[in-house]
């Protein structure tokens, strides 16, 4: 596995400075690794809530208060750095955290509404569409459809100009679910058959298999 070209920027600032008298890169230097510790943080704490998911499917779920802990560092860094694109990816992560892991949609929302506001300033249109989405989910859960509707139909929107299939697959289940409460039924089964199709696609068998499940619940 290579190195970090930003670990390679700050090794040959050492030397430069140490050997060669300038200290000029050092100031880039420090900046890039405060970046690669906040990418760094974000990872780990990605691949901590993947393991959350992963564990409640087989219901053995437990959380682990490192995750929380890795995203606010992660914000608290891109933050420093005036990083508004990856503040606003930590900082929807810290509102998924609350809503999922902690059941805490009050916490969630305005976390999601702030993730939301950074992503559009950086034009972030990924992290826009996973606040979105999960912003739906709060006004699905508080009875408001409608609203929940119109934040997953743009989140889908996004996620079709990315070219983000299986996020594209699982947005469907969740109109789907908004389509049968609002007894809309011919909509649901062709949302299921759309989000079935497209995860056939890229071979995501957990959003498939949420799709029997919501076929099984409708």
């Amino acid at each position: 596995m290579s190195v970090d070209t930003r670990i390679e920027q700050a090794n040959k600032a050492y030397e430069q400075t140490v050997f060669g008298a300038d200290a000029s890169g050092l100031p880039a230097a420090a900046r890039e690794l405060t970046a690669l510790e906040a990418d760094l943080a974000l990872a780990q704490g990605q691949n901590l809530h993947a393991v959350y998911l992963d564990q409640r499917r087989l219901d053995q779920a437990v959380e682990d208060p490192r995750e929380l802990e890795l995203f606010q560092r992660a914000a608290e860094l891109y933050r420093s750095l005036v990083d508004r694109r990856g503040e606003g990816e930590a900082t929807f992560w810290i509102g998924c955290f609350h809503q999922v892991v902690r059941d805490d949609h009050e916490t969630a929302i305005p976390l999601f509404e702030q993730a939301l506001a950074l992503a559009t300033e950086a034009g972030d249109d990924l992290t826009k569409s996973y606040a979105l989405r999960h912003l739906g989910f709060v006004n699905h859960a508080a009875g408001r459809l409608d609203e929940a509707r119109e934040h997953l139909e743009e989140s889908t929107r996004l996620r079709r100009e990315l070219g983000f299939t299986a996020g594209v697959a699982a947005n469907l289940i969740g109109l789907a679910y908004l389509a049968f409460a609002q007894e809309r039924g011919q909509d649901c089964a062709a949302l299921l058959d759309e989000a079935d199709e497209l995860a056939a696609e890229v071979g995501a068998k957990a959003v498939r298999d949420m799709v029997e499940e919501a076929r099984q619940e409708m």
